[in-house]
């Protein structure tokens, strides 16, 4: 009952999705309906030929049966482009609803929670939005293509049948059944197969995206062996699942042949009889055969859409449920505007998983364009902090202020036009390097882009690409340096220059000597703007105008690099044991 609720919800989204494209439905609708009709007027035809034979004495015989020839060739052809264009039709609309649904759930993906996508595997995100939509399409396609059309077959085949003989139909009529109680059961109990087929899908994906975006570290550690037993491990169950479902499914057709084979066995003796009898001629029998013969068909290509449906029900709930998930909470309209700086963390209390405490009643004010260093040991919260003041979480109690007011009371979007990031996690995408530059200031100048470049120390290994600027790079930036890479993302960042800067380890795949370059053109660039700076490597922070030292979520002690060594707290501990490493 539970499923039956659950396919009816997942149809009314799907008719949701079709509703703009009710036009052409419509139009499909009326070309199913003319190549249906067209398809059942060619056997009339057949049995006037045949009966033609017994009179073939009393006519012209040839001249009549070129006539009949004549009709039977105007059929098909007709038949054949009304049925291209009908095909055309539906491919439309179905990749015009995939096309609509994979628009849908990218876009929700960039708006869900960070808390939520924390916890998925990307490569199961991605098996969601690419597969079982490529899935979806298939059922949704052969639902278009032959459920409708088979429906208007078996009614217009009825009535054509009826106007020949009552009790032929009537043979038809009561060994039908038989057929759709067979489908029907079969179908509803290979839901549950097809839906473990698409979590193991997903679930493989999830694994090949995770090992190929992480290959070096595979090899690195010889886990190449572990990483194909847990390939095998997922494919033998999907191999086991996926045979399941599919032999359980391909129940359907040979049961339903069964079943026509008995119709087209009652057609032919009821006929039969008939035609003995004189209650039918040799050509309506003909006829009614192959009108046997068009009924049972539609039977076979239904058994086999309710099936696919079945797999594309379950697909499209997973894509559903991307699409429905609740995204970051609602936004306020204001938007921040003319930033000066200004940065209040009041009584903040924050954790990812409630049972496990992280940042307590975290308190901090930054001036207007203060460099403000974050320090402290691994887990401290440090990184947390960044994430607080992008709004990529919110906090659980308390309030994070820009310019007086709260985060969560202007838009993310002008929020996050006022940071300039540089991450320890190096993104890069699959493109030029201009475009990758270009990635933080489009509208940006050919000029611009390169004094960035230069700002960066990154314009001299750019020339030395193949291509300079309009070099492609890989995936990540395949191909280059950690520390390259990392110079490029310095430079999209120099080439933004916001009010505010964020720099989360941005020198940490740097050289020394091309750190110390570096931290002068960020000294320059943060120069007038407040700057929030995470480093493990502690001299790179000495001339901060603010050093928080964090531990266990709260900030142990603030103040300048001297006093905080002077101090000799957690900091001289930290400081020295860092120096001595």
């Amino acid at each position: 009952m539970n499923k039956i609720k659950t396919n009816k919800a997942t149809l009314v989204k799907v008719l949701k999705y079709l509703k703009p494209h009710f036009p052409l439905i419509a139009v499909t609708i009326v070309l199913s309906v003319a190549v249906v009709l067209l398809s059942l007027y060619l056997p009339r035809l057949t049995g006037q030929a045949v009966d033609l034979i017994k009179h073939a004495d009393e006519v012209d015989f040839f001249t009549e049966l070129l006539k009949i020839l004549i009709k039977m060739l105007e059929v098909i052809v007709l038949t054949a482009a009304l049925q291209w264009v009908l095909s055309k039709c539906n491919n439309t609309v179905t990749y015009r609803v995939i096309r609509d649904l994979r628009r849908d759930a990218f876009n929700r993906i960039q708006k869900l929670p960070l808390s939520y996508l924390d916890t998925k595997a990307h490569g199961e995100l991605v098996s969601r939005v690419i597969n079982d939509v490529e899935q979806f399409a298939d059922g949704l396609l052969i639902g278009f293509t032959q459920l409708f059309t088979g429906v208007v077959t078996i009614i217009g085949t009825l009535f054509f049948m009826l106007r020949v003989n009552l009790i032929v139909t009537a043979v038809v009529v009561l060994v039908t059944p038989v057929s759709l109680f067979v489908a029907a059961f079969i179908a509803k109990h290979t839901h549950d197969m097809f839906k473990v087929q698409s979590e193991t899908k997903g679930e493989q994906t999830a694994l090949i995206n995770e090992t190929v975006g992480n290959i070096k570290t595979v090899i690195a550690y010889n886990r190449e062996g572990e990483r194909l037993e847990r390939f095998d491990e997922i494919n033998r169950k999907l191999q086991k699942c996926s045979l399941r479902a599919i032999f359980y499914s391909s129940l359907v057709n040979p049961s339903t042949r069964f079943v026509n084979s008995l119709v087209y066995a009652g057609v032919g003796l009821a006929g039969g009889l008939g035609a003995i009898n004189g209650a039918l001629t040799v050509g309506e029998l003909t006829c009614l055969l192959s009108y046997a013969n068009q009924y049972t068909k539609p039977f076979n290509e239904i058994s086999g859409v309710v099936t696919e449906l079945q797999n594309a029900f379950v697909c499209i709930e997973r894509v559903f449920e991307i699409i429905e998930k609740e995204p970051e909470t609602a936004e306020k309209t204001r938007r921040l505007e003319d930033v000066k700086g200004s940065v209040d963390l009041k009584n903040v209390y924050f954790s990812y998983v409630p049972e496990r405490k992280l940042i307590e009643d975290l308190n901090l004010s930054v001036k207007p364009g203060r460099k403000i260093a974050i320090v402290g040991p691994t887990g401290c919260g440090k990184t947390t902090v960044i994430n607080l003041l992008m709004r990529f979480y919110d906090v659980n109690s308390g309030s994070v202020n820009v310019d007086g007011f709260d985060v969560r009371d202007v838009t993310r979007k002008s929020l996050r036009q006022s940071y300039g990031m540089v991450l320890q996690d190096i993104w890069l995408k699959h493109d030029t390097v201009r475009n990758n530059l270009l990635f933080a200031n489009p509208d940006a100048t050919e000029e611009e882009m390169i004094a960035a470049a230069k700002a960066a120390h990154a314009h001299s290994f750019i020339k030395r690409l193949p291509k300079g600027y309009d070099t492609v790079l890989s995936e990540n930036g395949g191909g280059l340096s950690e520390g390259q890479k990392q110079l490029l993302c310095i430079a999209r960042v120099m080439l933004k220059l916001p009010p505010m800067l964020i720099l989360d380890e941005a020198t940490s795949s740097i050289d020394t000597r091309t750190e110390h370059k570096i931290q002068d053109a960020f000294s320059r660039m943060m120069n007038g703007r407040t700057s929030f700076i995470v480093a493990h490597r502690l001299s790179t922070i000495q001339n901060a105008d603010v050093i928080l030292v964090m531990k266990d979520g709260h900030v142990l002690e603030q103040g300048r690099h001297e006093d905080l060594l002077a101090n000799k707290g957690f900091y001289y501990t930290l400081y020295n044991s860092r120096n001595a490493v």
